[in-house]
């Protein structure tokens, strides 16, 4: 919208309608109004990701497991096929986080107004987010149920072949994937305007995480369990079982992304977040590229990079220390996990309120230590009795410390972005870039130096160093890069790119406090 313009926009209620109101002389930057977010909007924004959820949990969980024990892969190749599906990511993730950013900057780094020629058919009606978004989710839907079936027309070809047949739809998964993700993330920046709303909606977004993770697992206990598998090692008769999962989990994942779709209104939303950011005091755009420029963006990136290394290492190479180094039966790939996850989900209901308390930075070390303490506990864990009920304390350990660290470290990232949303996609595809990449060269090296092409009774140890010297070692970068940023308030940025206000500052007032709910 114009400088110049003589419209102004009034909101009315908890979204509200808007408004033209020709008496004014310039949009209203109402702090009530950028505050309020209706439950509704709330949830549908939640849901938007459980798609992803769905499906990366397979991807982290059971990926290697499938290639590995299902379709015989040996571990150089199974490490193969996942790198090939970080590498896409990774490079989709900044691509998207480009195109995003451009449907709202022209050349010169301006905003542009919702009439501008550049929103045309979708970008129109849903918003340049949400149309990446949509075309994203088609990608994972026509893709990912193939990566957890046998090759079709080609299951007894060399493995190598095989490899190039799931590639291609690896490639176009991950493509998706990576456009949901950053198009989703980018999201609360323009629909949370202070720091407790930012912590409630990433808090609300990991809790469906959490419950999402939960259902694959659930669902696979109930697969592997009736069809008499609980005692048993993961082998290729459990074929079908994994191709169930993988159509349920991508049905619902579909149910819920109509949801988004149907609750969430990002045409609205950018009109009264852009008019709030036309006022002559409002902060400079950030072009994508300004932000290399930024020490706190690479600091932030670090902090990002580990805290998912430690998260998806854990993930993934849990089912596989219990299936090949402690030997227990199939049912546990889905037991255990679920611990994990549920204890992931009980932590995050307590992150709003410990936030608020402690701040960010202390919780974040607080998930850290917790973390290293399950690594701890995986080296000198043993006997029966750890067997038993022991993998279920580490899997809690692991739940907790990650999803405090996670949330926290996508709660800092917003943080960063503050008012930029022009150019949040771009930061977060950044961001999502160096996690994909590290994950994906870190999970083929560990595949690629495992000591034997099939597990042996001298190789049982390797899954213990990995689930606690490297899961520990990427919760100890974690703690260096944030020891770099005690000092600093993220978001305070050089050169004019002043940090939206938190909801701690002078000019938020304690009717708009009230108005800002955390989750509890």
């Amino acid at each position: 919208m114009s400088m110049n313009t003589t419209t102004s926009q009034v909101v009315h209620g908890g979204e509200g309608n808007i408004q033209n109101d020709s008496s004014a002389t310039m949009c209203k930057p109402d702090t009530e109004i950028r505050s309020k977010l209706s439950w509704k909007t709330r949830i549908s924004f939640s849901v938007g990701h459980v798609l992803n959820d769905l499906t990366a949990s397979m991807w982290f969980t059971y990926l290697l497991v499938f290639f590995h024990l299902v379709l015989r892969f040996d571990n150089s190749l199974s490490g193969i096929v996942l790198l090939i599906g970080q590498i896409a990511d990774g490079i989709a993730t900044p691509f998207v986080g480009l195109q995003v950013g451009e449907a709202y900057s022209n050349p010169a780094g301006q905003r542009r107004n919702q009439g501008s020629k550049c929103y045309s058919g979708l970008l129109a009606n849903f918003g340049p987010r949400k149309t990446w978004h949509f075309f994203g989710t088609m990608c994972i839907l026509a893709s990912f149920p193939f990566i957890f079936m046998p090759c079709v027309g080609c299951a007894t070809s060399s493995q190598w072949a095989q490899v190039i047949y799931f590639s291609g739809f690896i490639v176009i998964f991950q493509f998706g994937w990576a456009a949901v993700q950053v198009s989703h993330l980018s999201l609360i920046p323009v629909l949370a305007h202070d720091e407790r709303s930012r912590t409630e909606l990433t808090a609300l977004r990991y809790a469906f995480t959490v419950a999402s993770n939960i259902t694959i697992y659930a669902m696979t206990w109930v697969t592997l369990g009736v069809t008499g598998a609980s005692q048993q090692v993961v082998g290729p008769e459990d074929t079908t079982d994994f191709r169930d999962v993988v159509l349920i989990a991508v049905g619902i994942g579909a149910l819920f992304s109509i949801f988004f779709h149907c609750g969430v209104d990002e045409v609205k939303h950018n009109q009264v977040y852009y008019s709030s950011m036309n006022q002559p005091n409002s902060p400079s755009a950030m072009k994508a590229f300004d932000w290399l420029k930024e020490k706190q963006f690479y600091q932030v990136a670090v902090l990002y990079m580990a805290t998912r290394l430690f998260v998806n290492l854990s993930q993934v190479y849990l089912p596989l220390w219990l299936q090949d180094t402690l030997q227990l039966g199939a049912t546990s790939v889905a037991t255990t996990p679920l611990a994990l996850f549920v204890s992931g989900f009980l932590t995050s209901l307590a992150m709003g309120p410990l936030t608020q308390v402690v701040g960010r930075k202390v919780v974040y070390l607080m998930g850290a230590l917790i973390g290293m303490g399950a690594c701890v506990y995986v080296w000198f864990g043993n006997g029966e009795f750890f067997q038993t009920y022991g993998v279920y304390g580490v899997a809690a350990l692991y739940g907790a410390g990650g999803s405090t660290m996670l949330i926290t470290s996508l709660a800092v990232t917003a943080d960063l972005i503050g008012p930029h949303v022009e150019s949040g996609a771009f930061v977060y595809g950044a961001m999502s870039f160096t996690d994909k990449l590290s994950n994906g060269i870190t999970v083929f090296l560990i595949q690629y130096l495992h000591p034997c092409p099939s597990c042996c009774p001298e190789c049982k140890p390797y899954y213990v160093m990995i689930l606690a010297l490297v899961c520990g070692g990427a919760a100890l970068l974690a703690l260096m890069s944030l020891a770099t940023m005690i000092p600093l308030d993220i978001g305070v940025l050089p050169k004019g790119y002043q940090r939206i206000a938190s909801d701690t500052e002078d000019d938020v007032t304690p009717e708009t406090n009230r108005n800002i709910s955390v989750m509890a």
